[in-house]
């Protein structure tokens, strides 16, 4: 399974209501770091399929989620476990940080 797009149409319903937990990649097209993170989410995608939902949120198409969730640097990484809020990396990070971020909800 591949990463899914994040819109505030489908926001509450892929993250808020899933059963297992979310990780969310907020981007840009013009984000270098975003660039050299993004095989790695998607890597870690299809690793961790059917236990993991991974989603992607463009921050110059989704502003409003941007907002709402404070991000003002990217690649921003959250983490959402039960409709809540469950961890934050922020910056470029190797594939063991971001599977730390997550390793323990699964």
């Amino acid at each position: 399974m591949s990463s899914i797009t994040i819109t505030n149409d489908n926001f509450e319903s892929e993250v808020l209501q899933s059963p297992v937990p979310v990780l969310i990649d907020f981007w840009a097209p013009w984000c270098g770091p975003c660039k050299m993170i993004s095989p790695m989410v998607d890597q870690i995608a299809g690793e961790y399929s059917g236990k993991l939902k991974v989603g992607k949120v463009n921050v110059d198409e989704e502003t409003a989620i941007a907002e709402q969730h404070g991000i003002v640097s990217i690649p921003t990484l959250v983490l959402y476990k039960d409709g809540a809020l469950a961890g934050q990396k922020t910056g470029a990070a190797p594939k063991n940080d971001i599977i730390s971020l997550f390793k323990n909800l699964l």
